[in-house]
């Protein structure tokens, strides 16, 4: 009759170590397959680029004018305000006063100096 305590007390034992371990391994976290990334994609945003841009075509230093080609889609208001740059930097201000021919139009040299090809732009 000894030896049945000490079975029922190893028996006991060998339970109580299998529930431990058990209980262990349950509480291990598990990822969830519907878990969203943590970054969301950016909407990119494009917008036209509406700014007049022109070339010089002809010089007019007595007269204190210019001959500017712009684009077909592109022509200013008269009595606009341009900006001449020659290797980008700003070289002279004119503004618009007509006539216009097709794409080409006259602009009175306001302040500083135009070139042949240099480029206009309304910034």
């Amino acid at each position: 009759m000894l030896l049945l305590p000490q079975m029922k007390s190893n028996f006991l034992f060998i339970v109580l170590l299998a529930a431990v371990i058990a209980s262990g391994c349950s509480s291990s976290k598990k990822t969830s397959s519907t878990a969203k990334p943590a970054v969301t994609a950016s909407k990119t945003i494009i917008t036209p680029d509406d700014s007049l841009a022109a070339t010089v075509v002809s010089v007019n230093t007595i007269g204190r004018f210019v001959v500017l080609d712009f684009p077909t889609s592109q022509l200013p208001k008269m009595q606009q305000t341009l900006f001449i740059y020659r290797a980008g930097l700003k070289t002279a201000e004119v503004k618009i006063t007509g006539p216009q021919q097709d794409n080409n139009i006259v602009a009175d040299l306001v302040s500083g100096e135009a070139k042949v090809g240099d480029t206009v732009r309304d910034q």
